[in-house]
């Protein structure tokens, strides 16, 4: 239905609007289909791409709704029909239509922008000490915190998957699995060097020291996404080390696996069960492997992690957060705020939005 594309917005964008209608429609004829109701994997794929599409389709409707309403007042206006005062009722109301549809068509115009096909995934998130010792590894646990904070607020389960903790309480490195709707949309901005300005509980003279951790987001690969070979793959079992309660270290229950093509090791010792291990350490494996599969299809062929993370050093860092000035500043979008205790709770929100919007204006001014 290309007569009903938004006049309003820009060349080349009408006729998406138009084709996101026509598709929307199409969906839902064959949601009604008795021929597709008998399938239910079919009917899941249509379903879920039915509802990513209904929220621009009820904008794009709404601002057909106020283009005739708009077009209405003026004709009111230019004809003079009315007198004076419907004219300037009509002139009020127009000025109010007219802001109404500005913002609709902004909205429709991120809408239509080229969607990152991993967003509504689930993630998998990795973070480890960098530069600074012990320090950091403490850090490391206090944006494990953070994320768990965020999480909870989000709805999303938290599944851990595996971890090497220190001695006075911090991570060297802690893998664990973020699970819900659109996880991945927002955790990815999070990944990077976050650095820590502090003085450490060690610190006799209060000098304050620099740490960093780095954080990588991996979107969780569908079994049909990653092609497995189990001739690929050398998987050892072994006895679990380091703190873990009765029984933990008593059985060969850890698990590690090697991919032999491309070298990459995942361990496994958080659960008693070897077979847990297993499993846990095979979705932390594939979620590697897809990441290392989309940077190559976009020629970027460098490890994964290495590339959303760099070397962990110092200077390369998205965020800091300094402790004597109460202050977290992201670096990519120039925001500041005051609330970090708020922050590593898990109310990073801010940051994350700022993030999305940064996003945004930089598609739009590719696309024209």
């Amino acid at each position: 239905m290309p007569e009903s594309a938004p006049g309003g917005l820009p060349p080349g964008r009408s006729g998406a609007a138009a084709e996101c209608l026509r598709r929307f429609e199409e969906l839902e004829k064959l949601l009604y289909d008795p021929a597709v109701a008998s399938d239910p994997g079919r009917v899941r794929t249509l379903a879920k791409e039915h509802a990513s599409l209904k929220p621009m389709v009820q904008r794009l409707k709404r601002l057909e709704v106020l283009r005739r309403q708009i077009e209405e007042a003026e004709g009111l206006i230019t004809a003079g029909d009315g007198g004076r005062e419907l004219a300037e009722l009509a002139q009020a109301e127009l000025s109010d239509l007219r802001r109404q549809a500005g913002e609709l068509e902004r909205q429709v115009e991120a809408d239509l922008l080229p969607k990152d096909p991993d967003d509504e995934k689930s993630v998998i998130v990795e973070i480890r000490a960098g530069a600074g010792g012990a320090e950091a590894s403490l850090f490391a646990a206090d944006l494990h915190r953070m994320y768990g904070g965020y999480a909870a607020r989000r709805g999303w389960r938290i599944e851990p998957m595996s971890s090497s903790a220190t001695e006075l309480g911090g991570f060297k490195e802690v893998i664990f699995a973020v699970e819900g709707e659109g996880v991945y949309r927002e955790m990815k901005f999070e990944r990077g060097v976050h650095r820590v300005q502090r003085v450490p509980a060690t610190e006799a003279s209060g000098r304050i020291h620099t740490s960093t951790v780095t954080v990588a987001v991996l979107p969780q690969a569908e079994a049909v996404e990653v092609d497995l070979d189990p001739k690929d793959l050398r998987i050892d079992v072994f006895r679990s080390s380091g703190p873990g309660g009765q029984g933990v270290n008593t059985t060969d229950s850890a698990v590690r696996i090697t991919h032999n093509p491309t070298g990459l090791v995942v361990c496994c010792q958080d659960e008693r069960s070897q077979l847990k291990n297993r499993a846990k350490a095979m979705k932390v494996l594939q979620a590697r492997l897809m990441e290392i599969k989309t940077r190559e299809q976009i020629s970027q062929r460098t490890d994964a992690r290495r590339a959303q993370i760099g070397g962990g050093e110092r200077s390369e860092k998205i965020r800091t957060y300094n402790f004597p000035d109460r202050r977290v500043t992201d670096h990519r979008v120039g925001l500041t705020s005051h609330r970090l205790e708020e922050i590593l709770d898990g109310s990073i929100e801010e940051f994350i939005v700022a993030c999305q919007e940064a996003q945004r204006r930089a598609l739009l001014e590719r696309a024209q």
